[in-house]
């Protein structure tokens, strides 16, 4: 069983107990959770104040906290930090207010082919020898970022972000860390999650990317499944997805993000299920995803507790 790596994902306005510490700019409750991450054992601390459904930011306001929020994460835990925003403006005060003499370089999240100020956010990377990571789930098009619509495109999207990375900000493999994506599995009707797991595949097949790291956003996976099944799911996915090569997610610590035993009945459950999501001959996507959907709801509503 492989141990996956965690970005812990606390410091996030989803959560209700980030949403009370932004509200009261309290830097020592983002403290704790600083401090409770760490204890969990998390690799890095990610740094997400954006808006959410419950609340909203102004980028203005993000802007005139973070040298205040930085160094107190800074003076409570050794972790390095994930900034977690697409804006070159967000990245640059981050970094800019960051002790590198406190901790390791931290992760730049996110670029990807949508991006605006693409240039600049990797020339800070290279800068600043920071880690960054690459959504690879959007590829590359004349007038910017289009889904990707395979786990071939996806792979040539990775290939192309590390060799981009490689060249400006002289980043080496391990430096480099790749999105494939990763929707709620309950509402996967387009085989996406395959679609991801196929990608990873086809990235540790390729010697050249060897040393990167491969992460996905977790904490969307399980979304709409109940409640008290929903750590487990998550699990079951890193049972899956590690054996391909998986080796980070940004999750929630407290839910103990490790892979299940492969001979975990929720692990077979959703091997099954997904194996349901690929298309039979004369099949379309949509009737192989519908059936995997099926499959996923009769997963997790079999033990009479959920």
């Amino acid at each position: 069983m492989n141990k996956v790596g965690i970005i812990g994902d606390l410091i996030n306005n989803a959560y209700g107990r980030a949403r009370r510490a932004w509200k009261a700019k309290d830097l020592k409750a983002y403290q704790a959770l600083a401090i409770s991450q760490t204890e969990q054992g998390s690799n890095y601390l990610d740094v997400n104040l954006d808006s959410t459904r419950n609340l909203s930011v102004k980028l203005e306001e993000i802007l005139a906290f973070l040298p205040d929020l930085i160094p107190a994460l800074q003076e409570v835990s050794p972790l390095p930090l994930c900034f977690d925003h697409p804006s070159l403006a967000f990245q640059k005060v981050a970094i800019e207010s960051y002790n590198f003499d406190k901790s390791p370089p931290p992760l730049i999240n996110s670029i990807a082919a949508s991006r605006t100020e693409l240039d600049e956010i990797i020339a800070l990377a290279g800068q600043y020898n920071a880690s960054i990571l690459a959504i690879v789930s959007e590829k590359i098009t004349a007038s910017g970022g289009a889904p990707c619509e395979n786990a071939q495109e996806s792979y040539e999207t990775a290939k192309y972000f590390v060799e981009l990375l490689r060249a400006k900000a002289n980043l080496k493999n391990n430096q480099i860390f790749l999105d494939p994506g990763l929707p709620p599995v309950g509402a996967d009707t387009q085989g996406l999650v395959n679609m991801g797991l196929d990608a990873i595949k086809l990235i540790r097949a390729d010697k050249d990317l060897a040393g990167t790291h491969i992460s996905v956003g977790l904490s969307n996976f399980a979304w709409g499944t109940p409640k008290n099944i929903r750590a487990d799911m998550e699990r079951a996915y890193l049972s899956v997805a590690s054996e391909l090569g998986l080796d980070f997610s940004i999750s929630n610590p407290e839910h103990n993000p490790q892979p299940l035993a492969m001979d975990n009945d929720l692990v077979i459950g959703l091997k099954n299920a997904l194996e349901q999501g690929r298309p039979k001959a004369g099949e379309t996507i949509m009737d192989s995803g519908f059936r995997q959907t099926t499959a996923i709801l009769e997963l997790v509503t079999e033990d009479d507790d959920f």
